[in-house]
C-alpha cells in the first residue's frame, strides 16, 4: 500500500470537479419553469401521497406460490437421497412438508384461493 501523493489528491479533486461541473451544465431543468419541469411521458401527477398505505392482495398468494416452489425444488434431490437413506429421509421430508402445509393452511384461512 502506497500513501497517496499530492498529485493523486489533486488529480482526484480535478476529476470530481469536472464531473460536478458537467452534471450542472447538462441539467436542463435548472432554469425551467413549472410546466417545463413537469414529468413528460413518465406519468402525470400522482393521485395519492407516496407514503399512503394500501393493501397488497397478491401477497398471500405469492407466499403460497413460494411454498409450493420450495417443495418442488427439494423433492427432486430428495428422491435421489431417499434410495440410499430410506425411512430417515422419509421422516425428514414429512417434517418439511408439514412446515410448508402450515403456510398453505394460513393462505387458505386468508382466502387466497377464492378468486374474485
Amino acid at each position: 500500500y502506497e500513501e497517496p501523493t499530492i498529485f493523486d489528491v489533486v488529480f482526484i479533486a480535478i476529476i470530481v470537479g469536472l464531473c460536478a461541473g458537467l452534471g450542472l451544465a447538462l441539467d436542463r431543468r435548472a432554469g425551467a419553469t413549472a410546466p417545463q419541469a413537469a414529468p413528460f411521458l413518465g406519468g402525470g401527477t400522482p393521485d395519492f401521497h407516496a407514503w399512503q398505505r394500501f393493501h397488497f392482495r397478491p401477497y398471500t398468494m405469492t407466499l403460497v406460490f413460494i411454498a409450493f416452489e420450495m417443495e418442488m425444488m427439494f423433492m427432486y434431490p430428495w428422491a435421489v437421497v431417499f434410495v440410499s437413506e430410506g425411512i430417515k429421509a422419509l421422516a425428514e421430508m414429512g417434517m418439511f412438508l408439514a412446515i410448508l402445509s402450515v403456510g398453505i393452511l394460513y393462505g387458505w384461512r386468508e382466502g387466497i384461493f377464492r378468486w374474485q
